[in-house]
């Protein structure tokens, strides 16, 4: 009898374990193959992870506000390093970052690192949308130079930069730096100067050559663009903003800030990379 009642509970085992996993498999018939019906059903999907590339006279850390929004709504984050030395060759150690990655790209870029972006997305198919902030978006064959003195207002002048010389195989570079009497107003002027202060004596050096060397095709005429335009920008002037922004058919949000919305206004600034990132998601 002990041996029947055995028989009788492992049989019952049998079938509740038969009924769970009918439940949570479905089989194709045609191919014998099972599919997790209810894990595909409960799968979020898959979040695009958000590069972010710093421009001229600046590093990464200036993302850290976007870096901690975005990371806290669950986007996977990277900022690498612009090296700040050419635009060819920004742009392919960029290129090579992005390359590392799998899923789809939101490529963001500031002042110079819009550049960096522009060419770096190229040939780059996970790469789904490009935001600037207050950044260059040049076309094929400009240089920052010649937009940045499109129209008036940019206080990055010849007058408000020291040169200094580096060392390079055969010859050498020059490096630009923002004097320190003109940093604040020309750089960040809504922020604090004792925050200006230290920004200026960390700022990275921004190669002439980067400065100075023609662009590539641009990615923005294939890849979709937002752009966050700074209307009280002493560095690059509102009007060329503007001038990038609609000639990249960019969809284009404003904030009243300095050349650094990234730092003054981070939630604004987060705000237009998550609305890039939905449109990808």
């Amino acid at each position: 009898m002990k041996h029947l009642r055995r028989g009788r509970v492992a049989a019952v085992l049998t079938v509740a374990v038969g009924l769970v996993l009918a439940l949570l498999f479905s089989v194709n018939p045609a191919s014998g193959q099972a599919g997790h019906v209810a894990a595909a059903a409960t799968r979020p999907a898959v979040k695009p992870t958000v590069v972010l590339v710093h421009g001229g006279w600046a590093d990464s850390s200036g993302w850290n506000g976007e870096i901690s929004r975005l990371e806290r709504d669950g986007y996977p984050v990277i900022a690498p390093a612009n090296p700040l030395r050419g635009l060819t060759s920004d742009a392919d150690y960029i290129r090579s970052v992005l390359q590392s990655i799998s899923g789809p790209i939101v490529l963001v870029g500031h002042s110079y690192g819009g550049a960096v972006i522009s060419n770096a997305a190229r040939g780059v198919p996970n790469v789904k949308a490009l935001v600037y902030v207050s950044a260059f978006a040049p076309d094929t064959g400009e240089t920052l130079q010649t937009l940045v003195t499109m129209n008036p207002g940019t206080m990055i002048t010849p007058a408000n930069l020291d040169m200094r010389q580096y060392p390079l195989p055969g010859g050498e570079g020059t490096d630009l730096y923002i004097k320190k009497a003109a940093f604040h107003d020309a750089f960040a002027g809504d922020l604090p100067l004792a925050t200006t202060n230290l920004m200026w004596a960390e700022q990275r050096p921004f190669s002439v050559a980067a400065f100075t060397e023609p662009s590539g095709d641009p990615a923005w005429k294939t890849i979709p663009s937002w752009y966050l335009l700074s209307t009280n920008d002493h560095a690059i002037p509102p009007a060329t903003q503007w001038f990038m922004a609609r000639r990249a058919h960019a969809h284009v949000e404003t904030v009243a800030s300095s050349h650094v919305p990234m730092i003054s206004q981070p939630q604004v600034t987060t705000n237009v990379i998550l609305e890039a990132a939905r449109s990808v998601s």
